[in-house]
């Protein structure tokens, strides 16, 4: 069996529980264990996120991740002004900055000054290697991490809602962009602090969420039918 696969990952689930639980359908399917079946991804999601997850299944797939990692990628993105969280996200200690509300002419303003080529600097709660360790791990240990930033390019930045402390936005970003960096940044730069609310990824690319299954719909019977290949 061999083929992409489009899920739909829902919050409380990592990108590897998403993988591990498509493993053992597949697994079950072909008559195999489950470390003998290859399955893989094309670029995580944080697990309090939702959205496009493009599974890679099979041998000859999983190959191909690296290439299909660098894809561009959009986001639905809730941003909570006036606060902080540890983490970028809900999950982390949530810390008041301020109770300005920034008016909408001065979100759009500091959106534009995203767009384009920008440094961005990783969240020390994220997957990147220091010195051979997760950073989110020496995060969570309480050792301090440092990150060096690297450039990213942010493709577009569509104000969707804003009522403030919340604002809806659509992200059109390229590889290895960290909403949550990204956030932050936008919250700095209007002066009262910012974190991402809610993140759904609705695009990788040429894939579209429209036509993800959701992920508790996959079985046995399904699957292969479920499977496209690459162009």
């Amino acid at each position: 069996m061999q083929g992409l696969l489009l899920v739909d990952k829902p919050a409380g689930w990592t990108s590897f529980d998403a993988v591990n639980y498509v493993r053992k359908i597949v697994a079950q399917t072909e008559g195999k264990k489950p470390k003998q079946v290859k399955v893989g991804h094309t670029g995580t999601l944080d697990p309090f996120a939702t959205g496009l997850l493009v599974l890679l299944i099979g041998k000859e797939y999983t190959r191909r991740a690296g290439k299909l990692s660098k894809l561009d990628k959009t986001y639905e993105v809730a941003v909570r002004l006036g606060e902080t969280s540890s983490t970028g996200d809900p999950e982390g200690e949530i810390i008041a900055v301020s109770d300005t509300a920034p008016s909408e002419k001065a979100v759009r303003e500091a959106l534009e000054r995203f767009k384009g080529e920008i440094e961005q600097t990783p969240p020390a709660f994220s997957a990147i290697k220091i010195e051979g360790k997760r950073a989110y791990k020496l995060a969570r240990e309480g050792k301090k991490v440092k990150i060096e930033p690297r450039k990213v390019t942010i493709n577009g930045l569509e104000l969707l809602d804003y009522n403030y402390p919340e604002v809806k936005l659509i992200a059109d970003v390229s590889s290895g962009t960290y909403i949550r960096s990204l956030v932050e940044d936008i919250g700095g730069e209007l002066g009262v602090g910012a974190y991402t609310g809610a993140l759904r990824r609705t695009k990788i690319d040429r894939y579209d969420i429209k036509s993800a299954q959701q992920i508790k719909g996959l079985s046995t019977s399904n699957i292969t039918n479920l499977l496209t290949p690459l162009p």
